[in-house]
């Protein structure tokens, strides 16, 4: 039986959720529809798609899309299918289509921004209602696509916000991720890593500000880590940034987390300034910023010491160490996470190795901390199959909220303000229904670029 938008509003409490919204499977459909079918999602980033006829797939919700570099220089985002029998037009990954698709099944040919070129014997469809110039019978494009500084999103909803608008307060983020290249611009390099998590989505978006798991849930590996630092006679970067996890409480309660409209924030700490001189990889990206910026613009650029943002339903980027963990839906209780990893251009060699270096330690399949928390959001999602309670509490620090000109602020870094400003989003998009954009991913010009 579907839900109403009163019984789904209900399962939302200023300070606690309904266990459902993580394991009820009806939920997760209606989920793809009036969040992933209405929100801006982040697609990729123009760099994986330099040249014309270059692709690179993925999904957006519960569907597959792909992200094409047209003859005109443009970016177009294709739903991945072909309009004859249905088929994926290209396999999952990335490649170069050359001047145009082919469909392998019936060689149906498509231009590539998605417009139908061609079938063969075209004369066994004369007299039918085959025609070439009928959308219907083309690759369909996403109804609005939109490039901010080189990150591509695209909406399956004809109208809603602008990009800009949409991104709000965290644009600063992506801005601060692209101003530590001297050039301004970014690239992926380096591969991507993927990883499958027995848990649902939305338990991620909760973790990535939960300063309070830090201490408990990575205490294993924040101990080892200093137990290897001990042994050896120093702490070398890649055990310190294991060991930031082990932190006392007083330090995360001086974080400050920030919360904007569509459930998006960020969290930042307190830059040292003096660490820009002790690290000779540090020093060198400060004077390539002096050099392009001027001294007092690098030192607000590399002065911006963001953990960790929320762009809500597309993942996090992570200014200091170039990277986006973007966050995919799969199913109820399946969520699959890319770790892209940036290259600032012009940056100093060994700022784009310190990148991988924390890729690999804290990000990677093989990492002793990623699984510490995989583990823990399985636990979740078990747990809350049992009927051991049906509401997951984020009562720490509710009611103390500041709101300012632009979002609101937590009173301390350990309030659970993001988790809560995440279910208000999700409680907006899910009242509002699918009439209000939900399933209209249909027409338009889906372009950026």
């Amino acid at each position: 039986m579907p839900y109403t938008d009163e019984q789904l509003a209900a399962l939302v409490r200023g300070d606690s959720v309904h266990r459902d919204l993580y394991t009820d499977p009806a939920i997760f459909d209606l989920e793809m529809q009036r969040i992933y079918g209405r929100a801006w999602i982040y697609v990729g980033h123009e760099s994986q798609v330099p040249k014309t006829g270059d692709y690179h797939t993925t999904r957006l919700g519960d569907q597959d899309v792909l992200m094409v570099r047209a003859a005109d220089g443009r970016v177009h985002v294709l739903y991945n299918r072909c309009p004859h029998k249905g088929a994926k037009v290209v396999a999952d990954g990335e490649g170069c289509a050359g001047k145009f698709f082919r469909c392998p099944y019936h060689a149906w040919t498509f231009k590539l921004d998605g417009s139908h070129l061609g079938v063969p014997l075209k004369q066994g469809l004369e007299g039918t209602s085959y025609d070439p110039a009928d959308p219907s019978f083309s690759m369909r494009r996403l109804p609005r696509v939109e490039s901010y500084r080189g990150f591509v999103f695209a909406s399956q909803a004809a109208e809603g916000q602008a990009l800009v608008d949409f991104l709000g307060g965290v644009r600063s983020s992506i801005d601060n991720l692209c101003d530590r290249s001297p050039v301004g611009e970014v690239e992926v390099a380096g591969g991507v890593f993927r990883v499958m998590q027995r848990s649902n989505w939305k338990v991620f978006y909760e973790n990535l500000h939960d300063t309070m798991h830090a201490r408990v849930t990575h205490e294993s590996s924040y101990a080892a880590a200093r137990d290897e630092a001990k042994e050896i006679g120093e702490m070398p970067l890649e055990l310190h940034i294991m060991d930031g996890n082990g932190e006392p409480y007083e330090f995360w309660e001086k974080l400050e987390l920030r919360a904007y409209d569509n459930g998006h924030g960020y969290m930042e700490g307190i830059f040292n300034p003096g660490a820009a001189e002790r690290d000779p990889v540090s020093r060198a990206h400060f004077e390539s910023l002096t050099a392009a910026y001027g001294e007092q613009r690098a030192r607000e650029i590399l002065g911006m010491n963001r953990h960790n943002t929320v762009i809500y339903g597309s993942g996090s980027p992570h200014t200091v160490f170039q990277q986006f963990r973007v966050i995919r839906p799969v199913a109820v209780d399946r969520t699959l996470i890319e770790i892209q990893t940036f290259r600032c251009k012009g940056a100093p060699e060994g700022v784009f190795k310190r990148a991988m270096l924390y890729a690999n330690v804290i990000n990677s399949p093989s990492s002793n901390v990623m699984p510490d928390d995989i583990e823990l959001y399985n636990r979740c999602q078990e747990g809350n199959a049992t009927r051991g309670g049906d509401w997951v509490s984020m009562h720490r620090y509710h009611g103390t909220d500041r709101v300012d000109a632009d979002g609101m602020v937590s009173v301390n870094g350990t309030s659970e303000l993001p988790m809560r400003n995440q279910f208000r989003a999700w409680k907006a998009y899910m009242e509002a229904g699918a009439g209000n954009g939900a399933a209209a991913a249909a027409k338009g010009d889906g372009a950026c670029c």
